[in-house]
């Protein structure tokens, strides 16, 4: 299920089909049933009003989730591109050589972060992910080297803001990973079966049950659409752009 959560698009297409075909169930028992008497009918308005409600409760959650781990990643974003940036500039601390090193390295860096951001391919996410791990092992080199040969408070400052570099990846990495769990989608999609079921259970006009039917269901297949596209980070519509490491690059570019 964690794969599926990957494409919001299949999401849209699979929860209208089975949502519209919970309410079709919904609606073929209430023929086979007969119609509600009054009584039976105030009582069975109250739960469906109150099955709804709850519906509607955990597509909020789940919204806001999605829109946290959203901000989130722009967040860090944001701060991998001030850690870059201030280490690019903490290299003039370092002696020549090094922090000559330490310059080239970086651009490297963060044209693989911009990459990180802007690929959708997973083999190429991969290859990605191992090139940083490589650039990480020598960037992390370049400064504990003149550390350990002057080990004074002005180089450890270098090394404090590389150290601000790796730790910001590993942020970036767990914010991409932070999804919203699959025992939420579960009860998201469990409840609204059952409200499908009801709305369908309760139709009164059959001549009306095509277009009463297909309310409910689309809108609740838009919303998980919804959800689950923000809740993606590489394959949804809504993504988090780089501005900042693209503005980074740009600007390290013409000096």
């Amino acid at each position: 299920m964690n794969q599926l959560m990957r494409y919001p698009t299949l999401i849209l297409v699979l929860s209208l089909v089975v949502l519209w075909l919970s309410a079709q169930l919904g609606a073929a028992v209430c023929r086979g049933r007969g119609k509600l008497e009054a009584d039976e009918r105030n009582d069975f308005s109250l739960i469906v009003a109150a099955t709804l409600t709850l519906l509607g409760l955990i597509i909020g959650f789940s919204f806001s989730m999605a829109s946290s781990r959203y901000d989130q990643r722009k967040t860090f974003e944001e701060a991998e591109a001030n850690a870059i940036g201030t280490e690019y500039v903490r290299a003039d601390l370092l002696p020549e050589a090094d922090a000559a090193r330490v310059r080239v390295l970086l651009r490297k860096y963060l044209d693989q972060r911009v990459l990180f951001y802007e690929t959708r391919d997973g083999s190429q996410i991969q290859q990605i992910d191992a090139t940083t791990a490589q650039l990480q092992t020598e960037l992390w080199s370049a400064a504990r080297t003149p550390a350990a040969e002057q080990p004074t408070p002005v180089i450890a400052l270098a090394v404090s803001g590389m150290n601000d570099v790796l730790n910001s990846q590993g942020y970036t990495q767990a914010a991409w990973w932070n999804r919203i769990p699959t025992g939420a989608w579960a009860l998201m999609a469990a409840i609204a079966i059952c409200c499908n079921l009801l709305i369908g259970y309760g139709v009164r006009r059959a001549q009306k049950e095509g277009d009463l039917l297909f309310v409910l269901p689309l809108v609740v297949s838009i919303s998980f659409f919804l959800i689950a596209d923000i809740d993606s980070p590489r394959s949804g519509l809504i993504r988090v752009q780089p501005q900042n490491l693209l503005s980074l690059s740009q600007s390290l570019r013409t000096q």
